[in-house]
């Protein structure tokens, strides 16, 4: 189990580093070319609320739009799918089914970040019911639960996805 954790941790941190790669760049003053990404991974700072809002609703995408209060900015929230990553009844593999399986949800959930499906994923600190999650970035619950479900780790039987909308500030970081 400590291995599938370290494995994780592993991932999440290329993740990170990419990231923050990107990030100096930016602070550098160098160019970044922004056209073979895709327009919800830019940055939400960059476009007019209005463009933003109307991008996402020809996607798709449920919003709300509101003013701040304290600071009069007009804020868009948007509708994200959170899927809860549960123990399956299906955790007979053996030992090596177990790890190949895990390096198959590893590459998953890699794929869902570098296609822009997920923002974020990751695993729960104890040996709990609920595995981990991963924040789908997509229009509708029914993609996000497909794109949960194809994950090799579902499929087996290994785990299972309990799936909830949830709503954040349009690119609101973690800190």
């Amino acid at each position: 189990m400590n291995k599938y954790i370290f494995m994780f941790f592993v991932v999440l941190f290329c993740f990170a580093c990419k990231q923050n790669h990107e990030n100096d760049e930016h602070a550098h003053g160098k160019e970044h070319d922004h056209t073979s990404e895709k327009p919800h991974e830019q940055d939400a700072d960059k476009k007019s609320t209005v463009v933003l809002k109307q991008e996402l609703l020809n996607k798709g995408f449920k919003i709300i739009e509101f003013v701040d209060q304290k600071t009069k900015d007009t804020v868009l929230m948007q509708q994200y799918f959170m899927a809860f990553l549960k123990k399956g009844k299906n955790r007979t593999q053996n030992k090596q089914e177990a790890d190949s399986l895990q390096r198959l949800h590893l590459d998953h959930l890699g794929k869902m970040y570098d296609l822009g499906f997920a923002d974020i994923s990751g695993p729960f600190g104890d040996l709990g019911d609920i595995r981990g999650i991963t924040i789908y970035n997509v229009p509708t619950i029914e993609m996000a639960d497909s794109l949960a479900n194809a994950d090799p780790m579902v499929k087996s039987g290994r785990l299972e996805i309990e799936m909830h909308p949830w709503w954040a500030k349009k690119g609101a970081p973690l800190r």
